[in-house]
C-alpha cells in the first residue's frame, strides 16, 4: 500500500494534475554515463551486468538521486532486456550501442520468437526495483519503465539503430498480420513487465516510444495506436504512466488518445502552446538536453523561459525533452535542478 508520504509527493500530484508548492523535476539518464561514481562502476563491469546486479544498480540510481536532489528516480535498466527471452541475442557493444545479431526480417523468423513471462526471465528487473524502492527515502517515488512496442519492433527488425527506419517500415507494410502479431506480442509482454515492475515497488510507469516519431499520423493510427490503446488499457489506472516519445510534434493527440496520465514532450515543441492544443492532462518536458553544455546563466534563462511559458500551472513536470548526454557537466544539472526548485516555489 502506497504510503501518505508518497500520495503527496510534489512528483506525484503532478501526475494527478494536483496543485503542487514547486514544479518537481526528474530527468531522463539522470543515472549515466556524465556522473564519474557511474564511470567507475562500468569501468569493471559491463552494462548488461550491471542491469542484472540489484546492488550495483540501486547504487548508480540512489546515488544520483542524492546528488542531484530530483524529485524521483527511475529503476537503471533498459529498454531491450525484453528482448533477451524472446531468443534475440542482444549485445552492447561500446561505442556502437545495441546491436542484435539475429534481427527478425521475415514473417517466419517472427514466428520463432517467444513469448516472455517476465517473472521467470526478467526477475532480475523485479529485484532491481524491489532494492532501489528500499534503498530511497520513503517519500521519493520510484518509475519503473519499459520500451513501447514499435520501438521495441523497430529494435527487433532493424538490428540495431537506424536513420529511416526502412527494414522496419518495409515489414510493417508488406507483412501487416506479421506485423500484428509482433506488436501483439510484444504488448503482452511489455504489460506483465510493467505489471510485475508495479508489484516489485514502482509507484509510476513511464512507457518510451523513442522511434515513433519517424511514423506519419496516418501510419501511427494504423500501425501503432491499436497496440498503445491495448497496453494502456490493461494497465492499472491507479498507477500514473507517462506517454514519453521523440519527434512527435504530429502525434501527440493520438498519443494521448492512446493512453497515459502524462504526454513527455520533446524540446521540439513550444510547451504552452502544445499543452493547449493536447488539452487537460500532465505534461513532462522540454528542455533542450544540449542547453547543459551552456553556462550557468544559460541554463537558468532557458529552464525559466519553460517555467514562465507553463506560468505555473497544475500538472508540469520539468524534465529534458531527451535524456541526459554523456559528457554533460554535473554542476550545470544540479543547477538545473536547483533553479527549477527555487523559482518554481517562488511563483506559487
Amino acid at each position: 500500500m502506497e504510503n501518505k508520504l508518497l500520495s503527496e509527493s510534489v512528483f506525484l500530484k503532478a501526475c494527478r494534475c494536483e496543485n503542487t508548492d514547486y514544479t518537481p523535476i526528474w530527468l531522463m539518464r539522470q543515472a549515466g554515463r556524465y556522473m564519474k561514481e557511474y564511470q567507475d562502476i562500468r569501468s569493471k563491469v559491463p552494462f548488461l551486468e550491471l542491469c542484472r546486479s540489484p546492488e550495483l544498480a540501486t547504487e548508480v540510481m540512489v546515488t544520483a538521486v542524492e546528488r542531484l536532489g530530483v524529485d524521483a528516480a527511475i529503476i537503471f535498466s533498459d529498454i531491450l532486456l525484453i528482448l533477451q527471452p524472446m531468443g534475440l541475442e542482444l549485445e552492447y557493444i561500446e561505442g556502437v550501442g545495441p546491436v542484435l545479431h539475429n534481427p527478425v526480417r521475415t514473417p517466419e523468423q517472427a514466428q520463432m520468437l517467444k513469448e516472455v513471462e517476465p517473472k521467470e526471465s526478467l526477475s532480475y528487473v523485479f529485484d532491481v526495483v524491489k532494492s532501489t524502492r528500499s534503498a530511497l527515502p520513503s517519500g521519493l517515488p520510484l518509475i519503473g519503465f519499459s520500451g513501447a512496442p514499435f520501438t521495441i519492433a523497430s529494435y527487433i527488425i532493424e538490428g540495431g539503430s537506424s536513420k529511416n527506419y526502412q527494414l522496419t517500415k518495409q515489414f510493417m507494410y508488406s507483412h501487416p498480420t506479421a506485423w500484428q502479431n509482433l506488436m501483439e506480442l510484444i504488448v503482452r509482454a511489455t504489460v506483465k513487465y510493467l505489471k510485475g515492475q508495479v508489484e516489485a515497488g514502482a509507484q509510476v510507469l513511464q512507457v518510451f516510444d523513442s522511434w515513433v516519431g519517424c511514423l506519419s499520423p496516418t501510419d501511427y493510427r494504423a500501425f501503432v495506436f491499436p497496440y498503445m490503446k491495448s497496453l494502456f488499457g490493461q494497465l492499472d489506472s491507479d498507477i500514473p504512466t507517462i506517454h514519453f516519445g521523440v519527434s512527435t510534434a504530429t502525434l501527440l493527440k493520438q498519443q494521448k488518445e492512446a493512453g497515459g496520465s502524462v504526454i513527455g514532450l520533446d524540446f521540439r515543441v513550444d510547451i504552452k502552446k502544445t499543452w493547449q492544443e493536447i488539452g487537460p492532462i500532465a505534461v513532462q518536458g522540454n528542455l533542450d538536453p544540449c542547453v547543459l553544455y551552456a553556462d550557468r546563466n544559460t541554463v537558468r534563462d532557458q529552464a525559466r523561459r519553460i517555467l514562465d511559458q507553463v506560468e505555473g500551472k497544475n500538472g508540469h513536470i520539468f524534465n529534458l525533452g531527451h535524456g541526459i548526454l554523456p559528457t554533460t557537466p554535473v554542476d550545470n544539472v544540479i543547477e538545473l535542478v536547483d533553479f527549477v526548485h527555487e523559482y518554481s516555489q517562488k511563483r506559487s
